[in-house]
């Protein structure tokens, strides 16, 4: 039963979780920073972006050895070791322009970082609600990543024009590390026995394609696990691969205003979890990813009659903030369908396994759609790409499992 006091505690951790997130947002400082880095280090072309997308990639895989982590001795330390290790990352980084140390400093420890601490924010919330607000909650957590960047515009221009690039490395480090550490503290597991509303009904209809706590090896061999693999590629890595060519594209038409349109996309991507993970607990997840990735496409077939222009402001920020939307989404109706088919025993290195298409959805389609613009010299090419995919990946979602719906 859930009583008002353990609901009072679930919206601490809730809370908490998102405020881990929206720290953890230092990933997005990268794209800020990034003209900084070619002008002070002379980077150029791949090397400019390797560290990112390094960072992207580990992020993704940590998520499998934090979610085991969080799932055998609890979110309050495996997150705490995130924000050290986000904090040495950053620290790392401020005291060279060492290429490698760089990718070392921002790829492998400030990626294992985050991965630590978003792999315990979400699940920690969860145990604490019922079924009913799975993907509220959800959305509520994850949030805090999605809207990271608006803060962080302002933030790292202030930070660049008064300290310089490395000082700002350091002062971000200090800063993110403490909070992450702060915040885990807050994070923690309902004790033994406890059972929030619906739970009964939850254990009187198990899946029968799995045991009741499935454990990662029995998931890896079910292609019903692989078909939302896919899914979390295709949603994801679409929208991963048309937000940065929007960016681009705002620079071109709105030029210092560009950060509107940013700001308005991550707010969008933030708005976007809270209300799809809202609605999935309303209609069902599989109907709701079906919308997602619907309305999605469409939008990417509707960007390509403008993709070539450069004056319709109000047209690319309106677009911005839904490819934000439907894309954020995507991170709310994937760890919400996650708990529904596999439980919540396992459920840290579960979602990681999962998770992991994020990552490899993110870094394969970015990259096609760099050859894309160059080889066509248009962004059209890319929306194109994306718009195909997700209707794809519609059609493939009519293959989740019931219990999804």
């Amino acid at each position: 039963m859930t009583t008002p006091r353990s609901l009072h505690r679930g919206w601490r951790v809730a809370l908490a979780g998102l405020g881990i997130n929206l720290a953890l947002g230092v990933l997005y400082t990268w794209s800020l920073f990034k003209a900084a880095i070619e002008k002070d280090f002379g980077w150029k072309g791949d090397k400019l972006n390797d560290p990112y997308a390094l960072c992207c990639l580990v992020f993704a895989f940590a998520m499998i050895l934090a979610g085991r982590l969080q799932d055998s001795i609890g979110p309050r330390v495996t997150a705490s070791i995130g924000g050290v290790l986000v904090g040495a990352g950053m620290l790392l980084i401020s005291t060279t322009t060492s290429y490698m140390l760089w990718i070392i400093g921002f790829g492998v420890l400030v990626g294992t970082g985050i991965g630590f601490g978003y792999a315990c924010a979400t699940p920690a919330a969860l145990k604490w609600f019922p079924r009913s607000k799975t993907g509220l909650i959800a959305g509520i957590v994850v949030a805090g990543f999605g809207l990271a960047p608006v803060y962080l515009a302002p933030l790292s221009e202030i930070l660049l024009k008064d300290f310089g690039l490395l000082r700002s490395m350091l002062i971000l480090g200090i800063l993110f590390g403490l909070i992450v550490i702060v915040l885990s503290q807050f994070l923690g597991n309902p004790p033994d026995g406890h059972a929030p509303e619906e739970a009964r009904e939850e254990i009187s209809e198990p899946n029968p394609a799995f045991s009741a706590d499935p454990t990662p090896g029995e998931i890896l061999t079910k292609g019903s696990f692989w078909l939302l693999w896919m899914l979390y590629f295709i949603g994801a890595g679409a929208g991963l691969m048309v937000i940065g060519s929007i960016s681009s594209m705002a620079k071109k038409s709105m030029g210092p205003s560009a950060f509107v349109a940013v700001a308005i996309l991550a707010i969008g991507n933030a708005l976007g979890r809270i209300l799809a993970g809202r609605l999935s607990d309303s209609i069902g997840r599989r109907t709701t990813l079906l919308v997602v990735f619907l309305f999605q496409a469409m939008l990417m077939f509707l960007a390509m009659a403008f993709a070539g222009s450069t004056s319709n402001a109000t047209v690319l920020v309106a677009v911005a903030a839904l490819v934000g939307a439907n894309y954020g989404a995507n991170l709310a109706i994937f760890p919400s369908i996650a708990k529904d088919l596999y439980g919540l025993k396992n459920f840290g290195i579960n979602y990681g396994l999962l998770f992991t298409a994020w990552g490899v959805g993110g870094f394969v389609l970015a990259r096609v759609s760099q050859m894309l613009k160059a080889s066509s010299g248009s962004f059209g090419s890319s929306f194109m790409t994306a718009g195909i995919l997700l209707l794809i990946g519609a059609v493939l979602s009519f293959g989740i499992r019931r219990e999804a719906k």
